[in-house]
């Protein structure tokens, strides 16, 4: 195997900015802006929109679309157009 190829595979914290969760994992992803975690050392924060903690389909959350209403509005606009 080359060496020196790899990427560094590192402790991250990320971050979800819409719901405050936060979870140490490792990850080749890299910044600037640093945090100290629960066993007092200080990891890379990384800052993502949305996470397990605030994403509708984990939450629970989802709106769910009603199809027959979708199938109903398409037949009506079409059925004009067939005659």
């Amino acid at each position: 195997m080359k060496k020196d190829i790899h990427p560094d595979y590192k402790s991250v914290i990320f971050y979800d900015i819409t719901s405050g969760y936060k979870f140490l994992t490792k990850s080749t992803m890299n910044s600037q802006e640093t945090e100290e975690w629960e066993d007092g050392n200080s990891y890379p924060l990384i800052k993502v929109e949305i996470s397990s903690e605030s994403h509708p389909f984990y939450t629970g959350k989802t709106n769910f679309v009603s199809k027959a209403g979708r199938v109903e509005r398409f037949n009506q606009k079409y059925k004009k157009a067939a005659k």
